[in-house]
């Protein structure tokens, strides 16, 4: 979509507002795509994936073989740190929000659990994306970005 026929605003002051984690998991729910943040050789990956908020816990789908499916800890298991970053911050205007999760990754392996978050969750890639992968938050933090003039 082209808009070079749009104005922007000017890219004046912003100010930022904290959200409380009920805010912060809200906006998150009404947004599909964000990015999982993990370590892969002692160094942070970052990886692009749709996503879906199933009882306050983030839901994604991967692959067997992904990095993140061969780290995410198995039930029962400490898991591993994460972060999940989404935000919807407009081009033009920048006033949004930006959210970031971090919390443990498991990978979901009960099968009545993994057939029910694949009915939930549906891969955007053409891809078998066979696993699911379970965030439970445990810090949660979100900003608003507004016109200083709010």
């Amino acid at each position: 979509m082209a808009l070079d026929h749009v104005k922007p605003l000017p890219a004046g002051p912003r100010r930022s507002v904290a959200l409380t984690s009920d805010e912060a998991l809200h906006l998150l729910a009404g947004v599909s795509f964000g990015r999982v943040v993990f370590t892969q050789h002692a160094l942070p990956t970052v990886r692009p994936v749709n996503h879906v908020l199933d009882g306050g816990d983030i839901i994604i789908r991967t692959h067997e073989g992904a990095a993140l499916s061969s780290r995410a800890g198995q039930a029962g298991e400490p898991g591993v740190v994460v972060a999940y970053e989404a935000d919807d911050i407009d081009p033009l205007s920048h006033v949004g929000w930006s959210v970031v999760v971090t919390g443990y990754a498991h990978l979901v392996t009960d099968p009545a659990e993994l057939t029910r978050v694949r009915a939930l969750l549906h891969p955007w890639v053409d891809r078998t994306m066979d696993y699911a992968v379970r965030i439970r938050p445990g810090l949660v933090t979100g900003i608003r970005l507004a016109p200083a003039d709010d």
